[in-house]
């Protein structure tokens, strides 16, 4: 028989603006930690140097995180031209270096290159598995991989600002799966001048902002109290782009015990994706057939 886990059965979301230097599974724990929570994952994973939005799930909202992962997020982030590092951020080692800088007019006409469904190659040390290995494990021994490129869906790529000639400020709108360091990577290529990320921040992801975040100076404040408690977002918030479907009280038992069961007329098509209500709460996620939800996912709220 396994272990019991500890902590309290909660349920939600709760939105930390994430500063530079840890990373995600650490502001994962610290958020455990001060909720006493029994369980807690995240929507996104962010770069240790990164900052920014990152959605904290809790409980029940961990069955919802990909419907916040699959949802178009921004980043805001700082291209260093002229030099291209191992790593693709400031982090690595320059292994390349170009005097050449494109002016303003000339990096516009590049980032149309990057809008639509394009195919992005990930960087050397990324998380990507290789032959079941992570790549940056390899890449930390030396090696350098063949990495196979991957599909991203880009739907803006904007220049915010020029401060010098050797950084260009960014702003991009994507999909699931875009690695930043990538594009920068790969517009310092199509500039001819190599590039490299040197600063990056997620401004939203989904229907999260990073302007709605907690800082970790507070959550460490208010840890263990219910003033903190008062900060956590309903699950249904991670549901928004999906049409809710009330269900009726003989449909909400059936749906919680992972069977079909109705639901009123809604927004929903036959077959459509849809979560199904009952008080104002999420009993279930799935597919709407015929006046009823076919559940996928069951969502035991108790808090």
């Amino acid at each position: 028989m396994g272990r019991r886990r500890k902590g309290r059965d909660i349920s939600g979301w709760l939105v930390i603006d994430k500063p530079a230097g840890l990373t995600s599974t650490a502001v994962v724990n610290k958020v455990r930690w001060a909720l006493d929570a029994k369980k807690a994952g995240h929507a996104g994973t962010l770069d240790p140097d990164a900052t920014g939005v990152l959605a904290v799930a809790l409980g029940e909202a961990t069955k919802t995180v990909p419907y916040v992962t699959d949802a178009l997020k921004a980043y805001e982030f700082t291209v260093r031209l002229g030099q291209a590092t191992n790593t693709d951020d400031a982090e690595g080692e320059v292994i390349s270096e170009s005097a050449d800088r494109p002016d303003d007019a000339t990096i516009k006409e590049a980032l149309n290159g990057f809008i639509g469904d394009i195919e992005q190659v990930p960087p050397q040390f990324s998380a990507v598995k290789i032959d079941g290995e992570r790549a940056y494990k390899r890449a930390r021994d030396g090696e350098e991989m063949e990495i196979a490129a991957r599909p991203l869906y880009v739907d803006s790529l904007l220049m915010l600002d020029r401060p010098d000639a050797d950084h260009v400020t960014l702003e991009m709108v994507c999909g699931k799966g875009g690695y930043v360091r990538s594009v920068a990577r790969d517009l310092g290529a199509t500039l001819g001048c190599f590039g490299h990320v040197r600063e990056l921040r997620r401004v939203w992801s989904g229907p999260f902002a990073a302007e709605d975040g907690l800082t970790l100076d507070d959550v460490e404040r208010m840890a263990r109290t219910d003033a903190l408690d008062e900060h956590i977002v309903p699950l249904e918030e991670a549901l928004s782009d999906l049409p809710e479907l009330r269900a009726t009280a003989e449909g909400a038992v059936r749906l919680r015990n992972g069977n079909p069961g109705m639901v009123m007329a809604g927004d929903a098509e036959y077959g459509d994706e849809a979560w199904a209500s009952w008080e104002g709460r999420a009993v279930a996620i799935g597919l709407y057939k015929s006046g009823e939800l076919h559940p996928s996912r069951v969502l035991n709220i108790k808090n």
